[in-house]
């Protein structure tokens, strides 16, 4: 009997992004952002309440911020007002500060009896794990916006990473000063992760007068 070479059929895979909303994702709003805060107070989630305080101050992508040490942001016995690290996609440092709020909530999170000889920030919870993982971390960013009535697919670990810009971008049209405040080493970067479109920079100019 002839062989026959038929075409190797291979079962289609599905798109990762099947039924997800990709894309940007939004910055909190300051409203949202006191109606987690009180949330999680109330709760007396006292790492939950330290992480999304410090995750909005210090701006920092999910893979920086969940390997950030004690030592970052603590020295003897007193949270730093403003903190540096290097970044993970850059391989540079960027600075941020931490507000009197955060501060508050970090000293009383390090003292917690669950972080007595953790060197990490945000101790994971098995032993082959150091510290908390970006999967974890996104996790607890997708229960925090349900929690206050927010649609989950439209917010992220990013959205944490931008709110403090975009407030500061509204207010004051800096790009420069969000460029530092992000370690972007290109404007070009700022401008598309802020979405800053043709309307944005008419606003910014008309509200010039030469």
């Amino acid at each position: 009997m002839e062989n026959v070479n038929l075409p190797v059929v291979r079962a289609r895979r599905q798109p990762w992004n099947k039924g997800r909303i990709v894309g940007q994702k939004r910055p909190l709003l300051p409203k949202h952002v006191w109606a987690i805060r009180v949330r999680l107070e109330l709760a007396e989630r006292h790492r939950d309440l330290a992480l999304f305080n410090l995750a909005i101050d210090s701006k920092l992508r999910g893979c920086d911020l969940v390997k950030l040490k004690v030592a970052d942001v603590y020295a003897a016995g007193l949270v730093k007002e403003r903190a540096s690290v290097i970044q993970s996609k850059t391989d540079k440092p960027v600075r941020f500060e931490i507000s009197e709020g955060t501060r508050r909530s970090i000293s009383q999170w390090v003292t917690d009896p669950l972080m007595i000889g953790s060197e990490f920030l945000w101790p994971g919870r098995f032993h082959e794990r150091l510290h908390i993982s970006t999967r974890q971390y996104a996790r607890l960013v997708r229960e925090w916006v349900q929690s206050i009535g927010l649609d989950p697919t439209s917010y992220g670990t990013h959205s944490m990473r931008r709110t403090k810009v975009a407030q500061i971008y509204r207010k004051t049209g800096n790009l420069r000063a969000v460029q530092l405040l992000l370690g972007h080493t290109k404007m070009d970067s700022t401008v598309r992760y802020l979405g800053v479109d043709l309307e944005d920079a008419l606003s910014i100019a008309e509200s010039v007068e030469l």
